[in-house]
């Protein structure tokens, strides 16, 4: 959290929610990004400042409710309030990526876009039962649907089509970067799989050999 914004006026045990943060992403990225050679962009700020997978415009960009969850400091923002927030995290967030993708189409290296996040076993009272959703739908869609054909096929997992999330019109990372042509996959990797570094050694091996069978796979 920025230090001006002093929480938010949320107690730790809040921030520590999963409305605060995506939970064991922090850790994963960088095992999967070491097993792939691929760079790792990474959100430090909480999404409850600015969710930088949201358009700046959308009203949960910075929610005033979270899961049930009041959020003060997301009461009553003005429009500079909002324009600081964009300026300082969200804008510097969607530009490296972009820049890292102009880059590596420059010398002409192939690039898939792989989008993670994570989510709460139980949500407004209600268990998910996934253990991996696979969110795709405009595009090149052929990576993450070979994606989500090689984590069907392992048989010991729980794999959510669209689930629990859908990708629409809300998300806004994959929509911008990798439509329309770039091959893209975005992971929901449930949270308590992955809270300690045990959980997410074990899923960066998981993802890491389904995206190489994926690529493999799509690969003319």
């Amino acid at each position: 959290m920025p230090h001006k914004l002093e929480a938010l006026g949320l107690p730790p045990v809040e921030l520590a929610r999963h409305i605060g943060w995506d939970i064991g992403i922090g850790g994963l990225g960088p095992l999967l990004a070491r097993a792939l050679d691929a760079p790792f962009v990474r959100q430090t700020y909480s999404r409850l400042v600015v969710d930088c997978n949201r358009a700046i415009e959308a009203a949960d960009a910075m929610p005033p409710v979270s899961d049930g969850t009041v959020v003060p400091g997301n009461a009553g923002l003005t429009p500079d309030d909002r324009a600081a927030r964009i300026a300082e995290i969200h804008a510097p967030y969607q530009a490296t990526i972009a820049e890292l993708l102009a880059a590596r189409d420059a010398v002409g290296l192939r690039t898939v876009l792989v989008s993670l996040h994570s989510f709460t076993p139980v949500m407004q009272g209600h268990t998910r039962p996934w253990d991996v959703g696979v969110l795709y739908d405009g595009g090149d869609t052929r990576f993450a649907t070979a994606v989500l054909t090689a984590l069907q096929g392992r048989g010991d997992l729980v794999v959510g089509d669209n689930e629990p999330y859908r990708m629409d019109l809300i998300d806004y990372t994959i929509p911008r970067h990798a439509y329309p042509a770039r091959p893209y996959v975005e992971f929901e990797i449930r949270q308590d799989l992955i809270a300690d570094e045990a959980g997410q050694r074990r899923w960066a091996r998981i993802v890491e050999a389904v995206c190489r069978e994926a690529l493999a796979a799509i690969e003319p």
